[in-house]
């Protein structure tokens, strides 16, 4: 006979009234979505919360009301789309101290849009490209591995760390023939560096990126424009790493000149390379893994700062390739009669 969970009300009590409402949202928003994610029930009564559910709930969602109320008090606003990271945030690691992540402004857009880490390895990310000189982000669409490094490239320009920022990417083609395209070279490499484009506009207003860019202190170039260059006082990044050959990420990674640091993004589940050509981003990793001043940082489904659905989308397809690869050792195992591959129970 299963046990009946023991359900608990504990009620949080606030000083400020305008930090609560702050809290609460517009409308109560926020308040309903942490009863959706957490399947508790939230009362707010004056200045206090009352919080009713399983034990283990109503303890992770006072330490989650708590520390957003804190965040609060700083002056962080607080929308919908935060309280989902924090709760995330929390449900991977309950002694994650919010403040600390959520605080940790990396840059005031031109838009006064403050863009901070949103997860445990977006901070790790940024630690990482703040102490080391060669970072690798690693992980799928939506985590904020270019968007981030961005971030940090632009901050460095104005602050006067670094005297240039150059933006690479290969020009491959994602899984479909575009045949000709017209124009001259930079018209016909220029979609393929459209993504570097928003990214930079979303943080500079566009008469500056575009002056910054006709004086060549912003560079947007295909990665083979790097080659038989060295980039001193820059901040260096290479976006969609996975499609690099083991040839050109030998090339970018050995650019790096003095008073520069480099940043590699990728996903190495998004390969679009021939089927007989080693992915780049796949051999560094394992060549360079324990190499000293060289970061790696992974993100997961977990990290994903798009919209909701993008969560479950990558957890879906990371699924059909488990079930892929179980598929093929087990019939390797029935052809051969030996088992060399191992799963886990996931």
């Amino acid at each position: 006979m299963e046990k009946t969970p023991t359900v608990i009300t504990e009620k949080i009590d606030f000083t400020n009234n305008d930090l609560l409402r702050n809290l609460c949202g517009e409308q109560d928003k926020n308040i309903r979505l942490i009863e959706k994610l957490a399947a508790v029930k939230l009362v707010v009564r004056g200045s206090a919360v009352s919080i009713t559910g399983e034990r283990i709930s109503v303890f992770h969602i006072r330490n989650l009301l708590s520390q957003l109320n804190e965040i609060s008090r700083k002056g962080y606003p607080l929308f919908p789309a935060d309280i989902e990271y924090a709760q995330r945030i929390l449900s991977e690691d309950e002694t994650a101290d919010l403040e600390r992540i959520f605080l940790d402004t990396v840059f005031i857009s031109s838009k006064k849009r403050i863009i901070t880490p949103k997860s445990i390895a977006q901070k790790l990310y940024i630690d990482a490209i703040r102490s080391t000189d060669m970072v690798f982000g690693i992980g799928p669409a939506g985590t904020g591995k270019t968007y981030l490094a961005m971030a940090m490239a632009v901050a460095s320009l104005l602050e006067k760390k670094v005297t240039r920022i150059s933006l690479a990417r290969p020009a491959v083609e994602a899984g479909e023939k575009l045949g000709f395209l017209p124009g001259d070279l930079a018209e016909k490499v220029n979609p393929y560096l459209r993504p570097l484009y928003d990214a930079l506009f979303d943080m500079i207003d566009f008469e500056r990126a575009s002056a910054l860019i006709q004086k060549g202190v912003i560079e947007v170039a295909p990665l083979a424009f790097m080659r038989g260059r060295t980039l001193n006082d820059s901040f260096v990044i290479l976006d969609e790493a996975q499609n690099t050959t083991s040839e050109q990420m030998k090339m970018f990674l050995t650019r790096l000149g003095y008073g520069s640091k480099a940043v590699i993004t990728g996903d190495v589940t998004q390969i679009d390379l021939p089927a007989d050509k080693i992915s780049g981003l796949v051999e560094a990793e394992e060549l360079l893994c324990k190499t000293e001043g060289i970061r790696f940082v992974h993100f997961s489904e977990l990290d994903v700062v798009r919209h909701p659905l993008v969560q479950e989308v990558i957890r879906a397809y990371n699924h059909l390739d488990y079930r892929k690869k179980k598929n093929v050792g087990q019939r390797k195992e029935e052809a051969t009669g030996i088992s060399d591959v191992n799963f886990d129970s996931k």
